[in-house]
C-alpha cells in the first residue's frame, strides 16, 4: 500500500518558512519566541 502524504519541501517552505512567517505579523511573533528560546532552529 502507498503512503497517502507525499511530503514536498517547496510547499513546506513556502507555508511555513522564514519568508512566510516574516510576511506576518503573527509569524514575526513566532519568530521572537523561538529565538528567545534558543531554538536552533528558528523555522522549518
Amino acid at each position: 500500500m502507498e503512503k497517502f502524504v507525499k511530503p514536498k519541501k517547496l510547499k513546506r517552505k513556502r507555508k511555513h518558512g522564514f519568508l512566510s512567517r516574516k510576511n506576518e505579523h503573527s509569524g514575526r511573533k513566532v519568530i521572537t519566541r523561538r529565538r528567545n528560546k534558543k531554538r536552533k532552529r528558528i523555522t522549518v
